[in-house]
């Protein structure tokens, strides 16, 4: 994106600090909601990289297992597809 345009790529990163600083809900749980978004729309590779900050940040297998319950309530086969498939190699 810094190659095509580095403006938006600059807005990008001040939006992801914007909602990734720390507040009230500790990261863990902004990674795992943000993780549960992107499989719902399919992201795998956002999945495999939410889920990394997430255990970065505290995350546990059982919590990501946990919200991948209330993705195939909220979203079906097409976000768990998306959810396996990003975290296929995660260790």
């Amino acid at each position: 994106l810094a190659k095509l345009n580095e403006e938006i790529r600059g807005k990008l990163k001040d939006l992801n600090d914007f909602a990734f600083s720390h507040g009230k809900i500790p990261l863990k749980y902004k990674y795992l909601i943000a993780m549960a978004i992107d499989a719902s729309h399919g992201a795998s590779e956002g999945v495999k990289a939410l889920a990394d900050e997430a255990i970065k940040n505290g995350a546990t297998m059982d919590e990501i297992n946990e919200v991948l319950r209330i993705v195939l309530y909220m979203a079906g086969a097409g976000g768990i597809y998306p959810a396996a498939q990003g975290l296929k190699n995660l260790k």
